[in-house]
């Protein structure tokens, strides 16, 4: 958090298809169809899984949309969708593409997969190619690709024509779903099961908000004293049922999880460089002021990236001539404790890197972060994990169940942590964008390898979590362009970024793209923007007033510019930012705005 990085930025990709035209016999045509779902891309990307993706309007070849598909690195922008064939049966498989490099291809098709290629294309360009199923043959993925290190193509109207496959009917609807277990953030819906059925949706308030396989399932992230009206419905691979009647739930009162009561309504929350200078110079904590309401010290780090033994100390005397004694220190944390101030050992940054790897690296961080917080008398646990700390193995494709270690080992070590101090221990994380909101597009290596295992790595845990999670600020700093929920990319330097990355968290997003995998979104009081301080402290600095602008948007739905929230949050909690030093080099101009905004 404390460096200039950069952090890559992945381009979209998208498949368009309108129906295409294809020579057939009369005989053929009454038993032939277009098989290709939403394949003219004007249902965003509606049946298709991407590697990257984004909508275009211009050029197109027919309708209101097409693809831009721009490959990078190890990514060659594959778009692709299952279609449900006969097996022993000829299909012509064709689409219109632009550009540099663009295949278009089917596999799976149980005799030999084909694709056809060109290598530029000036203008709209047809590509066709045909294949016949194998005898047990009975889906075919197609897809569409550019070639990797070129530059963009862009592709429209993509069509299956062949003998289509009577899908049956949809199930019925469920009956009415029973209410469990109600919490103050979570409801716990149960429902029998439908004959035919091979998964199950659960409605919020009239939203599709998740999937189930099986007859059960826990609604998270909901807002505390809130009636929430739920519904089900039952799906099979010809659709998806009517719902099923409506049940209310009312969650119970109080703070949600992890909320400590004592914690403003609106909160700013600092990094001190209490370990390190940083260009910045050293503040003492007693010279903190009382703007702040949570104060992380930066940093715990390990002794090893694996060892999972994390050593705090003070900012030696020898870099931070000004610093106080480790007694003085003590004395003003619980000064600024008695203020109602939270103060917080933050874990990582950009140099401290923790990979817990074992299950003996997990007990070691317990145990070596409960002897820091108790050494100190500290409220709580930040986890900044940056750089290659937190990555997904291959295998490991849902964020609701994670299997890697290094995530497995973090979520049960902070588990253990709050178990130990108790509702008002605070949790707080700070990820970048990378490991966040870019799993909008993209989850660790992806369907088909390639990709960078860390995308949306901090996913898995901030679920794992949310229950107890007290603030999550995203580092909307030292970010490349991040694709919101409008499916056009954001990049750092106005309101408009904060928003639309804010907006990803409170209203959830699909994970990499798969509509049946959502991320549900976070209380507002859970969330805080994580800003730089000033133009030295990080790329994506941005004045007081565009900061005033991201926080008219989000929490009165003024001032919002071009892109449109998905709703408006009077509660969300504050702001944060790196550092408060940066903020006493600046003249404490973040601070002094951030007061003056919330009185």
């Amino acid at each position: 958090m404390d460096r200039v990085r950069s952090v890559l930025a992945l381009c979209a990709a998208t498949v368009l298809a309108v129906p295409g035209i294809t020579a057939l016999s009369s005989a053929a045509r009454a038993a032939d169809a277009d098989l290709a779902r939403n394949g003219g891309f004007e249902a965003g990307l509606d049946g298709w899984t991407c590697t990257a993706g984004s909508v275009v309007n211009s050029p197109v070849r027919s309708g209101g949309s097409a693809l831009k598909a721009t490959p990078a690195g190890s990514d060659n922008a594959r778009c692709a969708q299952t279609v449900t064939v006969k097996p022993d049966s000829q299909y012509t498989l064709a689409g219109y593409v632009r550009g540099d490099y663009a295949y278009l291809g089917a596999s799976g098709t149980g005799t030999t997969d084909v694709s056809t290629w060109t290598q530029s294309a000036p203008d709209w360009q047809r590509l066709t190619t045909t294949f016949r199923t194998g005898a047990s043959t009975s889906k075919v993925t197609i897809y569409t690709h550019g070639w990797y290190g070129t530059g963009a193509y862009h592709a429209d109207d993509i069509s299956l024509v062949g003998p289509g496959v009577d899908a049956g009917q949809p199930p019925a609807a469920p009956t009415t779903p029973t209410v469990g277990t109600v919490t103050s953030t979570s409801v716990a819906l149960s429902w029998p099961s439908v004959p035919g059925a091979t998964g199950y949706a659960i409605h919020r308030n009239g939203t599709k908000i998740q999937s189930a396989n099986g007859t059960s399932a826990t609604v998270t992230g909901l807002s505390p004293s809130t009636a929430y009206s739920f519904q089900i419905t039952a799906v099979n691979e010809a659709g998806e049922s009517a719902r099923s009647p409506a049940v209310t739930a009312t969650t119970t009162s109080g703070p949600g999880g992890g909320d400590p009561a004592d914690l403003p309504a609106h909160a700013l929350v600092g990094y001190l460089h209490a370990s390190f200078a940083n260009g910045s110079g050293y503040t003492r904590m007693a010279d903190v002021p009382g703007s702040w309401d949570v104060i992380n010290l930066a940093f715990g780090e390990p002794t090893s990236t694996t060892s999972g033994d994390i050593r705090f100390s003070l900012c030696p005397a020898t870099e931070c001539p000004n610093v106080e004694s480790a007694a003085e220190f003590k004395a003003a944390i619980k000064a600024k404790q008695a203020a109602g101030k939270k103060v917080l050992i933050s874990i990582g940054g950009q140099n401290g890197q923790v990979q817990l790897t074992t299950t003996a690296a997990r007990d070691t961080f317990v145990s070596s972060v409960s002897k820091i917080v108790d050494e100190y008398g500290l409220d709580g646990l930040d986890i900044d994990f940056e750089g290659h700390s937190l990555s997904l193995n291959a295998d490991d494709t849902d964020f609701k169940n994670p299997k890697t270690p290094v995530i497995v080992n973090l979520i049960s070590a902070v588990k253990t942590l709050k178990a130990k101090y108790g509702a008002d221990f605070v949790l707080t994380m700070a990820p970048e964008t990378f490991f966040v909101q870019l799993g909008y597009q993209y989850y660790g290596t992806g369907k088909w390898g390639g990709q960078d295992p860390r995308a949306g790595a901090y996913l898995p845990v901030i679920h794992a979590l949310r229950d107890d999670l007290t603030l999550l600020h995203v580092q909307d700093y030292n970010s490349g362009p991040i694709m919101g929920l409008d499916n056009q990319y954001h990049s750092m330097g106005g309101a408009d970024f904060h928003i639309a990355m804010t907006d990803m968290l409170l209203t959830g997003f699909p994970v990499a793209g798969d509509a049946n995998n959502v991320f549900p979104p976070l209380r507002p009081d859970q969330i805080a923007i994580g800003m730089p301080a000033t133009p030295n402290a990080g790329n994506g600095h941005v004045p007081s007033s565009e900061t005033n602008k991201a926080l008219d948007c989000l929490t009165k739905k003024t001032s919002c510019g071009s892109y449109t929230t998905h709703g408006t949050w009077p509660a969300l909690r504050g702001l944060m930012t790196w550092s408060i030093n940066w903020d006493r080099f600046g003249g404490w101009e973040f601070s002094r705005n951030f007061d003056g905004y919330f009185g």
